[in-house]
This record gives structure tokens, C-alpha cells and sequence, in this order.
């Protein structure tokens, strides 16, 4: 057995790393017409560059491969100013998780006591649940209360202003690595609950709160992905140009 590691993947990484890690992204590859075979040493931010393409897009479309998210409208928010993101982060997605959330508890609650014991996997459910729900809440606070405005603020100056960027750096890596944790939560509890599909004896209860969850988890990985990808490389990359 490899005691090799998978690293973590970046623009400098080389686009046969991004392939041997994750062999779904060779049809991104094969698509845009980049060697990733005889040539698969060259990084990412090169073979854009012969290529004249965007490597924040590019990179993107990798990561939505990687995810299985299928949404072409991801592709309008590449171009769209910041703060208009983060507005439509707030709206749609936290909007979302904060009105279905507090449903999912209930339906939990609701199927452990009725079904629990012919289920026990439901517990591990609910244990996976609350650990990413309450990191969630918290995520989204920090975001709509510090994060978000700074962004905001940060546009309305612009380049060249007179600002501590290494603040919103710090903020921006802070929800990175809360974004890891929801992410393996939602792992676990998907896989304990079975990927989602319905037991043969689910009640109308139970199979309401698996397609709920299931649409959450979607939506999540939405969110997460415009943060991480698209909102976060775009406020560090405007940073870059700036003055402390």
C-alpha cells in the first residue's frame, strides 16, 4: 500500500496531480484540449495561460466536476462584483438553510421516536446533523456579521485604498477550514443514511426528511462552492492589487 498522501490541489499544482487525485476532471481536461498525459507535469495556471483561458473559471469548473454540481448559472457569478455574491449567498442559500434546518430537526426527532428502533441508523444521522447544523449557524453569523461587509466595503474602496487586507484573509481562512468540517459531516451523514434512499418500510415522515436533507446537501455544496471558488479567490485576488 502507497504511503502517499493526496495534496491538496491548487493553480500551481500540476494538471496530472489534479488528474491522478481526482480522474473525473481528465474529461474537463479533454474538453479544453489540455495535455494532461505527456505533458501532465506543466501546473494549472501555465496550461491556462498557452491556452488563453481564465484560471479562476477553469479552476471552478474543476472543482464543480469534482463536486457533481451540474449548474451552468455558477458560470454568471465568475464575472459578477462582489458584494452582488455575497448578497445572493445571503438570500439564497442562507435564506434556505435557515428556514430548513429547523424542519429537519423536527423530522428527526419525529422518525427517531418512531422508527429508531427499527432504524437504528438514525441516530448516527441525527449525530451528524446537529454536529454540521450548529457549525453551519455559526458559519453563516460570522459571514452576514463580519466576512460579507468587510467584502462589501472592501469593493467600494477598491484598489489601491488603505486597508488591513490581511484581516479579511484571516476571516476568509477561518470559514475555509469550518467549510472542511460541515463537509465531512455531510459525508457521514449521508453515508449513514443510506445515500439517502428510502427503506422499504420508511414512514411518509421518514422519506419527507431524507429528500429534505438530500435537496440541503445540494444546496450546501452550492454554497460552498461559490465561497470557495469564486467569492474568496476574487476578494484575495483584488487584495493582491491593494496597498496595506
Amino acid at each position: 500500500m502507497s504511503n502517499l498522501q493526496p495534496q491538496k490541489l491548487n493553480d500551481g499544482s500540476s494538471v496530472g496531480q489534479w488528474v491522478a487525485q481526482h480522474p473525473e476532471t481528465a474529461e474537463v481536461f479533454e474538453m479544453l484540449n489540455i495535455e494532461y498525459c505527456c505533458h501532465g507535469d506543466k501546473s494549472l495556471e501555465k496550461v491556462c495561460w498557452e491556452h488563453g483561458l481564465e484560471v479562476i473559471r477553469v479552476h471552478s469548473l474543476l472543482q464543480r466536476t469534482i463536486a457533481e454540481i451540474d449548474d451552468a448559472n455558477l458560470d454568471q457569478w465568475l464575472q459578477a462584483p462582489l458584494a452582488d455574491l455575497c448578497d445572493h449567498i445571503e438570500q439564497t442559500h442562507h435564506a434556505f438553510l435557515k428556514d430548513s434546518l429547523p424542519t429537519v430537526t423536527s423530522l428527526l426527532a419525529e422518525v427517531i421516536e418512531l422508527q429508531s428502533d427499527d432504524h437504528p441508523e438514525l441516530l448516527e444521522v441525527h449525530d451528524q446533523f446537529l454536529r454540521w447544523r450548529d457549525e453551519a449557524l455559526e458559519v453563516m453569523a460570522d459571514e452576514e456579521r463580519s466576512l460579507f461587509p468587510s467584502i462589501r466595503q472592501m469593493e467600494r474602496e477598491g484598489q489601491g485604498a488603505s486597508r488591513d487586507w490581511r484581516g479579511i484573509a484571516k476571516l476568509i481562512r477561518r470559514v475555509g477550514y469550518e467549510h472542511q468540517d460541515i463537509s465531512e459531516a455531510l459525508d457521514k451523514a449521508r453515508d449513514a443514511a443510506g445515500n439517502y434512499v428510502e427503506p422499504s418500510n420508511a414512514s411518509p415522515a421518514y422519506q419527507r426528511l431524507l429528500e429534505l436533507m438530500h435537496r440541503i446537501e445540494t444546496d450546501v455544496r452550492h454554497h460552498v462552492h461559490k465561497e470557495e471558488y469564486i467569492l474568496f479567490p476574487g476578494v484575495l485576488e483584488l487584495a493582491k492589487h491593494s496597498v496595506n
